[in-house]
């Protein structure tokens, strides 16, 4: 039995479902393919994908095939349509069957139906849910279709009867006769249409993707300098690498999975300490959790402009406003210092993004799906389910019971005082002032 693991938002061998599955065989491949789908300009007129999530992805593949090679297992890696790739790979290999991670989106479900309908129907599909913290065999609702639309319902009754499952090692060592020297290559930002970040001295990620510095993360800020334990307190800070986990990234491309992060913090909370900030990390992966289970459940409707509450908002639309929105050009100097941020780095801090997502939004009433577009096009950390849901919950079409609507001004007395990472950002437009 031949196995073939096609990786996509799972770059990872540790706790990857898909591969410890596939590993029953009597040889396993892998294959990442640089879909270009994912490199085009978007409905929003945006790339769907810039330089900083572009360079991002790209060190997590290298990762990902260095990791693998030491299981001798090979990943073969393609830029271009994985419909055309995969299955001439499956014939060459003679695969019988296909691990994937489950995705269910709507770039993600065109990109499988293009690869089924070319292939054999000898060849077995193997999906498998790997990207939750509470699977969803295991929450306490009869169906994704019963979640509730307020989390808190959610994160109390799945808190009290879900249980997250055991994160599995990786150790089976494949004979060397099943790594076969492959000659593809992994493509160049260029060979993706893209330019080269210029590093800033100034970002809050300074990290490179991939499964092995997600550890060295996790290693850093739980371990070495124990900060998970001020978790809480900090994760509304604006400046530094370690105000939060900055987990997000890795997350996101499945370099790390959400069941290891929980137990790495269930040992810190029985090793070094256990309080409310430990519990805060746990309470943001079952955050994460809600609005995958919100996607499942409301389908294409998450990218609807009247969002999952079908609200008849009167939407405005002015690309001028978009673009000084997206330079960080507006009346705002809080918002501006987080776009000029996100514009530079690829990063914004979660108090960041509600407060510019709300002003879009709400303040200058304009459609909230372009903030949305832009936000995936520049992070590094963009992750669907999350950004969308964020989205529709900051503009009033989502999981938000209250509405809110963010006073940027008073967010940025409390969170900015001294107006430190205001000057970081915008010191020569200060300074001209």
């Amino acid at each position: 039995m031949n196995h073939l693991v096609w990786f996509r938002n799972d770059l990872r061998v540790q706790d990857n479902v898909s591969l410890i599955k596939a590993s029953k065989g009597d040889s396993v491949i892998g294959v990442y393919c640089f879909d270009p789908l994912y490199f085009k300009t978007g409905d929003f007129g945006f790339k769907k994908t810039e330089r900083f999530r572009g360079q991002f992805l790209i060190e997590s593949v290298r990762e990902l095939r260095n990791n693998l090679k030491k299981f001798n297992i090979p990943l073969y890696v393609y830029f271009g349509k994985s419909s055309e790739h995969i299955p001439q790979l499956v014939k060459e290999h003679e695969i019988d069957t296909i691990y994937l991670q489950k995705e269910w989106t709507r770039d993600e479900v065109a990109i499988l139906n293009a690869v089924k309908t070319r292939m054999g129907e000898n060849v077995h599909f193997q999906e498998s849910y790997d990207q939750f913290l509470f699977h969803p065999e295991d929450i306490p609702y009869p169906s994704y279709l019963d979640i509730p639309k307020v989390f808190t319902e959610f994160r109390k009754k799945c808190e009290k009867y879900c249980k997250v499952r055991p994160a599995v090692t990786f150790e089976k060592i494949f004979p060397i006769t099943n790594y076969l020297e492959n000659h593809t290559k992994i493509p160049s930002l260029a060979d993706l249409g893209l330019t080269e970040p210029i590093a800033d001295s100034r970002t809050a990620f300074p990290f490179k993707g991939g499964e092995t510095q997600a550890a060295k993360r996790i290693e850093h800020y739980f371990w070495e300098t124990k900060k998970l334990a001020f978790y809480k307190k900090t994760r509304n800070g604006l400046l530094g690498t370690d105000y939060s986990s900055k987990l997000s990234a890795w997350l996101a491309n499945g370099s790390i999975s959400a069941r290891t992060i929980y137990w790495e913090v269930k040992k810190f909370e029985k090793e070094v300490k256990k309080n409310e900030d430990t519990y805060w990390l746990i309470f943001e992966l079952i955050w994460r959790d809600f609005f995958k289970y919100v996607s499942i459940k409301y389908g294409p409707k998450i990218f609807q402009l009247g969002g999952i509450l079908n609200k008849d908002y009167d939407w405005n639309f002015d690309k001028t406003k978009l673009m000084q929105w997206a330079l960080g050009n507006t009346a705002d100097s809080f918002v501006d210092a987080n776009m000029k941020e996100l514009e530079k780095t690829g990063w914004m801090s979660n108090r960041g993004r509600q407060n510019v997502a709300s002003y879009w939004a709400k303040e200058l009433e304009q459609d909230w799906r372009y903030g949305a577009a832009y936000f995936e096009s520049m992070l590094i950390d963009y992750d669907v389910h999350s950004n969308w849901g964020n989205w529709m919950y900051n503009s009033g079409v989502g999981n938000d019971p209250r509405d809110r609507k963010f006073n940027t001004k008073l967010q940025a007395e409390r969170y900015d005082p001294n107006g430190k990472f205001q000057k970081q950002w915008l010191q020569q437009r200060l300074f001209d002032q």
